[in-house]
């Protein structure tokens, strides 16, 4: 695979100085993340992340120099090898942070289900494009469904539930610009929606609402859960039976939809609830309620929200937080790096954080609309997908919006797999966006 040195002259600038940017940015609150209450750093951290970005650009450069066009032929291989990669994690990993989600010896390691995000995407554009002509939407639906839910298993059992989640909207947005009918994207979407909404309410009763609520004891009684998922299960039964005796009536294909959507919901929120850890759970109940453990897993939230306020407009100015340099933050210089930047430097310095990744969304638009293939605006939906909901969730995991998930904010957060892997993603933006002339 051979560097065509004649796209430098339609690089692409705006990509590249808001990646520096956020990276500088990074770097300088890891640095300030490191201040103790006496002033004094104690911790390295900002040195491996200046090597990271650093070498990270490099990566970047040469990728977007690479005709992305030419990793199609390596596409399958990188995906089985991704896979097998995240199996032998899964057994031969190390724990970090509650997950045996890394490889590597003493203080280097990687975490492979980082890079798969990067092999997921390659392999779901190719296999979209080759079958873009295909009549057959629901098999093409289905196949990439096989495809989402293979490496998001394997991460899912190491257990990493905040990596795994990623996967769900690079699914949802690439097999929208591909043009996968609505109504099948909307049924994961709805499914997964009504998931979640399961999986807490019963949560929400027992630990928010201390109270016995009617309609949330369908979801607490086993046996009464097990009616409905017979009773809603036999609706959709009845209801395809009905459309293939009355093909040309469609208000049995929509009832059908409407009751496997509530069934399915019903019988993965029930194992969902077997299978969350305590953390997890109290992770769910701290996002309804901080203060129902606020010594403990609602910690986290509360000194975030405290952070983030008293920054005010124009923030406290670098290096004089308080709540990062009295470690009051925990995991601060990776999952809650925002909070320190809104406390020093105020809605001025988020506005301005803020506008370098709304430029690099716009861009990422932009590029999408003006690639040359489908390949092309396949990887660049899948990056923007992966992007927007780092950025949403991790922002609205430090504002107490979101539930804590440890999905990191990308470029700024603290960590080589996950800077190389965005960096990655930026450098195959940079190459069909250079390519859309033809070269």
């Amino acid at each position: 695979m051979k560097l065509n040195f004649k796209v430098l002259q339609y690089f692409d600038f705006i990509l590249f100085f808001c990646v520096v940017a956020l990276v500088t940015f990074g770097v300088l609150f890891i640095y300030s993340s490191g201040i103790n209450s006496e002033g004094m750093n104690v911790s390295t951290e900002y040195i491996k992340q200046i090597i990271w970005g650093g070498t990270g650009i490099l990566i970047m450069l040469t990728l977007s120099l690479l005709d992305y066009r030419r990793f199609a032929r390596y596409v399958p291989q990188l995906f089985v090898g991704a896979c097998v990669l995240l199996l032998f994690t899964k057994f031969f990993g190390r724990y970090v942070n509650g997950a045996r989600s890394w490889l590597g010896f003493g203080p280097f390691g990687i975490q492979p289900s980082e890079f798969t995000k990067i092999v997921f995407i390659l392999f779901l554009a190719w296999y979209l494009d080759r079958t873009k002509k295909t009549s057959d939407q629901r098999r093409r639906f289905i196949i990439s469904l096989g495809i989402m839910f293979i490496p998001m298993g394997l991460i899912l059992a190491q257990p990493d539930l905040g990596t795994a989640l990623v996967y769900f909207p690079i699914f949802l947005v690439m097999t929208f610009i591909a043009g996968v009918p609505v109504r099948y994207i909307l049924f994961i979407f709805a499914g997964g929606m009504l998931t979640i909404v399961f999986t807490v309410l019963p949560i929400w009763e027992t630990q928010i609402a201390h109270s016995s609520v009617v309609f949330i004891r369908v979801l607490t009684n086993l046996r009464l859960r097990l009616v409905l998922i017979f009773a809603t299960g036999s609706i959709c039964v009845l209801s395809l039976l009905g459309m293939f005796f009355y093909r040309h009536n469609k208000y049995f294909y929509w009832i059908s939809y409407g009751a496997s959507i509530v069934c399915g919901a019903l019988i993965l929120s029930y194992f969902a609830g077997k299978v969350l850890k305590d953390y997890q759970v109290m992770r769910l109940i701290v996002f309804i309620d901080p203060y129902a453990d606020p010594r403990g897993a609602g910690w986290n939230i509360i000194q975030s929200k405290t952070a983030i306020g008293s920054g005010n407009l124009l923030g406290r100015g670098y290096l004089q937080g308080t709540q990062s340099h009295y470690r009051f933050l925990p995991e601060q210089s990776t999952d809650f790096i925002f909070s320190i930047l809104s406390e020093e430097l105020g809605f001025v310095g988020c506005m301005c954080v803020f506008a370098l990744y709304f430029l690099i969304f716009m861009r990422t638009i932009f590029i999408i609309k003006n690639a040359a293939n489908t390949f092309g605006l396949l990887i660049a939906s899948g990056v923007l997908g992966m992007f927007v909901f780092h950025f949403l969730v991790n922002v609205g995991m430090v504002m107490g919006i979101m539930p804590i998930t440890g999905i990191p904010l990308l470029f700024l957060s603290y960590g080589g797999s996950s800077l190389w892997t965005a960096m990655m993603c930026m450098g195959l933006l940079m190459s069909v966006s250079s390519r859309k002339f033809g070269f």
